[in-house]
Order: C-alpha cells, then structure tokens, then sequence
C-alpha cells in the first residue's frame, strides 16, 4: 500500500511518538496496530479518513480518535471548515456540478459511507435530507439503521457524487431517475441500483447493494424445514406448471427464485427469464432484463420468449391480467413457469389471480403450488444467551411455556453491531394443490376455506414455522410478533 507523499509524514509525526506503529510498516502492511480491536463505526471513519481500504490488528481506541482527529484536521478540512457557500444548493451549471461531485473530500465521504454500509451487510443505504441535516441510513438484515448525520450543506456534494457515479443527468432535480453504479470494494464487486426522488429539502438516493461474487444459492440454504424442502424439490423437477412464490417486498422471493433455478439447471433443459431487474447472473441461463419505457414489460418479454423453445420460465412478477394469462397459458401448454405475487398468504395468492380477471378453471388447472414466505432476523451465533420465556411473551405469542421453556437472545457484540441479530432465516408456508383444492378454487370458493382445506391437508402455516425457529433458537419473540404480527 502507498500514500500521497504529503500523508507520510503526517503517519510519523503521529505513529512514531505513540509507539503504535512506524510508518514505513505501516506502509507496507496496510494494518492499523492498535492495543484493542476498534468497533466497525471506528475503522469504517479511519476508512474514510485515510481514503484507503486497510486492515486492523488491534489498538488503543483514544488513540484511534487521535489518528481520526488529526487526519480530518490535515486532509478534510473542507468538510468540516468549509464555508457555507461552498456545498449550498442552487447550483444551476452541470459543469459546477461535476466540479463539486469530483472534490477529493466528497469522494473520501462517500466511500467511507460505503464501506460502512459493506461493513454492516447491510443491502440499501439511503441519502434523505432534512431542513437541517442529511441523514444516511442503511437497511440491515430488513431494518434501518442511521449510521450518519451530516451537515445539510453538503447534500447537493453527495447527490451530485451518487448521480455523476450512476450516470444519471446531474442536472435534473425535478424528476425521478434509476441508475446503476458498478463499484470495486476489495475483491467486491458490487452493482448497485441508484433510484433518485425530488422532495421538499432535495433529491432523496436509494441505493439497492448487489454483490455480484455473491451469487451461489442453495436451496438447503435458506432455512426452509425438511418436509418443506422435500416436497418443494419434487414439485421443482415437474415437467409443466405454474409455481407462485409469495411475500411481501424484501421477503427474499427473488433468492428463492434463483436457489430454485440453479437447483433444476442443466445442460437438458432450456431456462429462460424477464426480470426487472436482473439481480444476479447465472450461468447457462438467459435473462431479459424488462424495460417498460421501451415497451418491454413482463407481458411483452414473456409473449417472446415462449417462441424461443425453453422448457422452463421465470416472470419476475405478476402485475397484471395479461402477464398472468400468458404465464397460465405457458404452464399449460408443457412449460414449467415460476413468478411472484405480493400477497400475505400462500392461499391469498388465488385471490389476487382472481382479482386480474383470471377465471378460476383456468388457475385450478395450472397451479402446482404455492409458497409464502418471509424473513425474520437470527439470532447473533456469538453473542446468544439462552433465556426463559416470560409468561407474557407466551400471551403474546398465544402459546403455553411448556412448550417452549427457553429462547435465545444475543446480548450485543461487535460482529452483530451491537443488535443481538445476525443475517436472516426465512419462514415458510407450502400449499400444494390437491384435488379438493382445485374444486375449491374452480367453483370460486372464498380463500379462508382454501385455507382451511391446506390446513387439514397438513399445511403449515408461517405463524407454525415461526414458533418451531423460536423454538430452535433461530431467532427471537419480538421478531416472530413483528414478521407474523398481521397474519
């Protein structure tokens, strides 16, 4: 690793009379050596400080906000010494613009907030201005969290850094735009979807966080039950059909999907998709990429690709009558087709097909199966401790303590950010169809007796999986109240 030749001896004056470190190693390691380990918060500010990707051992913390205090002082004083008109809005030149997005203080601001973002794992980092602050947040394992509050001023700075990054009209304030921004993190890389929207104190930026080198998914993976796991990988390998996977947005449909696909893909079968985006690329499978403003919509993409001969069809999500009229026609005429519903039970997934105008027949005869599903976060495997179950918790989970005496909880711990929680395990709800299910769904029954008839079939519900996972000691009470809390 190399410095600016102006940073080098900055690194002796500080390094060398503390005794953390001399800087030529520091140079050559590209380690911070420190007395204990520095919280994430720490090294991701040192991150940005530097403008450099370094590892830690282990130091002193006072000695770290030393090292943060007198890099900001030397290399970023325009951040925070700046004068006031120097980041304000009201900027009317693109060429002003690029020349403020480009300063080296504002690109060091928003790698840092990037690597703190990679840090926390965490999949969409938002910009929102307020009157008197620009705050980031990010959403970690389905939860904002704000990791920084910025002066207000430097707003225009960043939204004008994210936009230049994304390709986006730097001038436009006044509409939405979507983007994409590929950035390279270590040995990352990342893609990374940019959405832009005019508000009252600015442009609010969304940025949906891809890692493209993460895209091996295993269906064993994502914590479905083994009864649940082996009937889904038996109806998967069926020859014609439609099966609906269902949840609300960020429930972890789209994983699903792609677990599913790189489970059934081979070299004998033909698999295409429309999606909108394509998340992640797989190999051996062609993707379409829907684009409504050319007229390339999920209907439109699906009425092509039947002519292009596959044996198996993704659709990233039924919309509309027309999308799903053309994928039950697919499914009927031997292609196998799997697509996604925002609904809140699996059973609510007939409802919703009615509710496009598809007559039931028509649903009944296509449907192989469908999955709800969602995503509750897990319990941190480092920090957990086992506990009992307080009497009230069990009245709120509406089960007796003798079923389930003890839980897990994580205390708190630096891998987990101090939460308790890390990663996911998903819930899951498998309603397959039986012959007393399609009559139900033929005649137009209402979806409460579907349900009913799933459940005396042996269906179990997402509630029923969320209390086995506690049970397991996946995850915790408030978690299951507040995934299952609407069902």
């Amino acid at each position: 690793m190399s410095f600016q030749p102006m940073t080098m001896p900055i690194f002796s004056q500080l390094l060398e009379p503390q005794g953390i470190a001399p800087a030529q190693d520091f140079e050559e390691s590209g380690k911070l050596i420190c007395g204990h380990a520095p919280s994430i918060e720490l090294r991701a500010k040192i991150r940005f400080i530097t403008g450099e990707l370094l590892s830690f051992s282990v130091s002193n913390d006072e000695e770290v906000r030393r090292l943060m205090k007198h890099w900001r002082a030397e290399l970023s004083p325009e951040i925070d010494n700046a004068d006031d008109d120097i980041f304000v809005s009201g900027f009317e030149d693109d060429e002003q613009l690029k020349d403020l997005a480009s300063e080296a203080p504002i690109i060091r601001l928003v790698n840092h907030l990037f690597a703190r973002a990679l840090d926390l794992n965490a999949s969409d980092i938002h910009f929102e201005p307020n009157e008197s602050h620009l705050d980031v947040r990010c959403r970690v394992d389905g939860i904002m969290t704000r990791i920084e509050r910025l002066p207000v001023k430097i707003h225009t700075a960043v939204a004008s850094r994210l936009k230049l990054m994304a390709r986006l009209d730097i001038g436009e304030k006044r509409l939405p735009q979507d983007g994409r921004i590929d950035y390279q993190f270590g040995n990352q890389h990342l893609d990374m979807r940019v959405s832009t929207l005019p508000g009252v104190h600015g442009e609010s930026v969304v940025l949906r966080i891809l890692d493209r080198g993460d895209t091996s998914v295993d269906l064993q993976q994502l914590g479905m039950p083994k009864h649940i796991l082996n009937d889904y990988q038996k109806i998967v390998t069926q020859p014609h059909g439609m099966i609906l996977i269902t949840g609300p947005t960020g429930s972890g449909k789209t994983t699903t999907l792609y677990a599913t696909l790189e489970k059934i893909n081979s070299e004998k079968q033909k698999i295409i998709t429309v999606e909108d985006p394509v998340e992640y690329q797989l190999e051996g499978i062609t993707q379409i990429q829907a684009n409504a403003s050319i007229g390339l919509s999920f209907a439109a993409g699906l009425r092509s690709i039947v002519r292009q001969d596959p044996d198996v069809l993704m659709v990233g999500e039924i919309r509309d009558h027309e999308t799903a009229e053309i994928a039950i026609e697919s499914a009927l005429t031997g292609h196998l087709v799997f697509s996604t519903l925002h609904t809140n039970d699996a059973a609510g997934a007939v409802t919703r097909l009615q509710d496009m105008g598809v007559e039931g027949y028509l649903i009944s005869s296509s449907l192989l199966a469908i999955q709800a599903q969602r995503l509750v976060r897990r319990v941190c495997p480092d920090c957990s401790e086992t506990h009992e179950l307080s009497s009230d918790e069990a009245t709120v989970l509406e089960i007796s303590q003798e079923i389930c005496p003890s839980i897990k909880r994580g205390s708190g711990c630096e891998r987990c950010g101090n939460t308790g929680y890390r990663g996911r395990v998903g819930l899951y709800e498998l309603l397959l169809m039986s012959d007393a299910i399609r009559h139900h769904i033929a005649t137009g029954a209402d979806v409460n007796v579907i349900r009913e008839q799933a459940i005396s079939e042996g269906m179990e519900t997402l509630r029923q999986d969320a209390l086995a996972k506690l049970q397991a000691g996946l995850t915790t009470p408030e978690e299951v109240v507040r995934v299952t809390r609407a069902l």
